[in-house]
Formats: structure tokens, C-alpha cells, sequence
């Protein structure tokens, strides 16, 4: 059986875990916060999640767990049959990681301490995120869902890229989500399913001991 390894408060893990509801893939979760020796060998960079599979191949970054999963279980196809479509697909993915997802992780430790920005750092997210959230008004349909009327792989990225989006709202007075036209309708979609009440709450039941390791890894 698949080990999916990781904590249910990472965005990251959370993709793949979706992923894996999704398709009915039988799964056991490992809860690891990473920082260990031990770790290493699931992760050869540390990241979480990681993932074994079911021939105790240890894999780690969560496109290449996600990708593993869709070719290795294409029952309930995440991807578009069309190589264009899916091109498509896999541009929203790499907008919402890369101008909305990374740039807004900058601001998780004053998060976390509660401390001001700087406002060479505010200025240089709201540039990325900027870019960001005009590209994601061109390419994203929300028709309902965000490359049509099925649901992808993209809605799976953007719905936990979300999650640390919010964060700016309190770090830098700016609501991301308000500004990207039909985003708001689409998460109450997205947050209405089966699978997404689950790891909502498998998140929720983490939140303290989540909190407290970062605490502690902060020395407060």
C-alpha cells in the first residue's frame, strides 16, 4: 500500500493527499515534519511530502508524486485526454506556484512572529503576485471549474496554493483572493466536496501541534 508521508497542515501534502481521495488510491499517512537524518531518506532534499509507493520506491516533490499518480492510476483521469488541453492545465499549476504559492511563502515567517514586513520584501511579493493574478484572470475559465467544466489538476494546485495565499491578507493588508474574478464562487465549490471537508479537517485537528513545532524550530 502507498505511505504518504508528510503533515496534514502542509499545502503540499495536502495536493497529494487530495489527489490520492480523489482517485480511490488505498493510502496510509506517515506524519513526519521533516528536519531529521531519518527523513532524508524518503526526501533526498528534505521537502515534505514524500511518497513510497507500493513497490517501496520512495518518491518526493508533489508534481512528481501527482504525475506518478495519474500515469500510475489514470482511473479518474486529473488530466485532459488532449495534449494541448492538458498543456493548458499544467500552465495554471505553474502560475499558481509560481507567482502566487512561492512569493506569498516568503511572508510566512513574520506569520509566525507576528513581526512587520519589510517593505523591500512587501514590495517585491506584491510585484510577483501582481503578475500573478493578472495571468491567472487570462488563462483561468471558472466554468465552473478553472480550465472548464471538469474538474483538474489545476483546481487541485490552486485550492491549497490558496491556503497560503491568505496569509498575506494579515502580513501585508492585501486580499489576493478578491482580485482574481471568479475565484471566490469556485472556492465555495471546491470546498463543498466530500474530499476537501476531509483534509480541511485533517488540517484543522493539526493546526496545534503544527504550531508548536514551528514554535519550537523559532526558539519561542
Amino acid at each position: 500500500m502507498i505511505t504518504l508521508h508528510g503533515f496534514s497542515s502542509s499545502n503540499y501534502y495536502n495536493i497529494v493527499k487530495h489527489v490520492l481521495l480523489y482517485k480511490d488510491i488505498p493510502f496510509v499517512e506517515d506524519t513526519q515534519y521533516g528536519g531529521t537524518d531519518e527523513y532524508l531518506a524518503l526526501s533526498p532534499a528534505g521537502k515534505i511530502p514524500s511518497l513510497t509507493t507500493e513497490g517501496g520506491i520512495n518518491l518526493s516533490e508533489s508534481s512528481v508524486c501527482c504525475d506518478f499518480l495519474e500515469e500510475t492510476y489514470p482511473e479518474k483521469p486529473l488530466y485532459p485526454a488532449d495534449s494541448t488541453a492538458r498543456a493548458q492545465v499544467r500552465q495554471i499549476m505553474r502560475i499558481s506556484e509560481l507567482y502566487l504559492e512561492l512569493p506569498c511563502r516568503r511572508l510566512i515567517p513574520f506569520v509566525f512572529s507576528k513581526k512587520a514586513v519589510p517593505p523591500a520584501l512587501e514590495k517585491e511579493v506584491r510585484s510577483v503576485v501582481s503578475r500573478g493574478v493578472g495571468a491567472l484572470n487570462r488563462v483561468g475559465k471558472f466554468d465552473p471549474y478553472l480550465a472548464g467544466d471538469k474538474l483538474t489538476m489545476a483546481d487541485i494546485y490552486l485550492r491549497y496554493v490558496m491556503s497560503v495565499v491568505s496569509l498575506a491578507k494579515g502580513c501585508i493588508d492585501w486580499d489576493i483572493a478578491a482580485e482574481i474574478q471568479g475565484l471566490k464562487e469556485w472556492q465555495t465549490l471546491m470546498a463543498d466536496s466530500d474530499i476537501s471537508k476531509k483534509v480541511d479537517a485533517d488540517r484543522e485537528a493539526n493546526r496545534d501541534e503544527f504550531f508548536a513545532i514551528i514554535r519550537a524550530r523559532m526558539g519561542g
